[in-house]
Order: C-alpha cells, then structure tokens, then sequence
C-alpha cells in the first residue's frame, strides 16, 4: 500500500491540511477499512468542522460498513454545517443520502 503509507507520512508532516487528510480517509474508506477512515474523518471534522465533504464521506463510510445510525448522524451534521456555511449542492446532495438510507 504505497498510496497510503504516502499520505499517512503527507499527514504526518502537516497535520492542519486538511485535504491531505481528507485523501488519507477517503484511501482508508476505498480500501474498506472503515474504522480507519472514520477516525481519520472524525479528526478532520475536529480541526476542520466546516469540510463539509468529510461528513458525506464519513456518512458513505458508515452505510458501507452497516452502520446506518452512524451514516444519518454525519449527514444530519453535515446537512446543518452546509446550511450554516451557505454551500447547497452540498446540503442537497446530503439529504438525498440521507433520504435513501436503508
């Protein structure tokens, strides 16, 4: 896995870029390793609360790995971040995840 180790060491060096993080998450999540993904949205979110791509994709996490409660809960936040910061493709692609849920 050198895609991953290279943005695990990308992430290391600068920790507050946060596109960098959203790649490591997204590799972590197209490799089906949820948990990773997840923790590594979750910090993301945490320094950057308004990367609103980061709730989808950590909600699309989530649904791939079963947990549907998990997935409502970042598009729900996400849903209310997208308004907060005006961005409504964002905000409408969200509630549409959310309203196909299963």
């Amino acid at each position: 896995m050198p895609r991953l180790d290279a943005l695990k060491g990308m992430v290391e060096q600068t920790p507050e870029d946060s596109r960098v993080r959203f790649m490591l998450a997204m590799e972590y999540s197209n490799s089906h390793r949820f948990a990773e993904a997840k923790q590594e949205f979750d910090e993301l979110i945490n320094r950057d609360p308004n990367y609103v791509s980061a709730y989808f994709m950590a909600g699309r996490a989530c649904e791939s790995a079963g947990d549907i409660a998990g997935a409502r809960g970042y598009l729900e936040l996400g849903i209310e971040t997208a308004r907060q910061i005006g961005d409504r493709h964002a905000e409408s692609e969200m509630q549409t995840a959310l309203e196909t849920l299963t």
